[in-house]
């Protein structure tokens, strides 16, 4: 797994910790790395994975609110708190990020795929997509070179199936 996605699966982790306790997003933060984030995390990937947590814990009425504005019969309380805040995650990277979207999307569907349900894979990528078209006509990303991230994320996810293969076999 590259360390991008190393990331953001922490960042998803410590929300999901902040979601559930409901406590100060720092000390939360403090306390995923302190207890349980792995010791040999690099630090580049432990500084982005906080950097994406904090900032997505600071902007939750922005992020919910666009959430919100295209979850269609559904209120964020009533989602699974996994799905929510990989929605939250990918949303704050649309807003704050240099992600390019469509990456960004990929890497939220990848990772629902790990720690939610096919259905919910569908779910959170209709609001995505719908998301990031509302985005793209009101500020376009300037064109960047997606080509090393998406082969990076592509990499990842073969060497995924590959090692996942191979468990199976074993």
């Amino acid at each position: 797994m590259g360390s991008r996605r190393k990331a953001r699966e922490c960042a998803l982790q410590m929300l999901f910790a902040a979601d559930i306790a409901e406590a100060n997003p720092a000390e939360v933060l403090r306390t995923y790395w302190a207890e349980l984030g792995e010791a040999d995390t690099e630090d580049a990937t432990r500084d982005f994975a906080t950097r994406l947590a904090a900032g997505t814990l600071a902007n939750l009425d922005t992020l919910d609110e666009r959430i919100r504005s295209r979850a269609e019969h559904w209120r964020i309380p009533r989602m699974a708190i996994v799905d929510r805040n990989i929605l939250r995650l990918a949303v704050y990277e649309f807003l704050y990020e240099s992600t390019p979207r469509t990456v960004a999307i990929n890497e939220a569907l990848e990772i629902a795929r790990r720690f939610s349900t096919y259905e919910a894979t569908q779910f959170i990528n209709g609001i995505l997509d719908a998301i990031k078209r509302d985005l793209d006509e009101q500020q376009p990303q300037q064109h960047i070179d997606t080509t090393e991230i998406e082969s990076e994320s592509e990499t990842e996810t073969e060497s995924e199936e590959s090692s996942d293969e191979h468990s199976a076999s074993a």
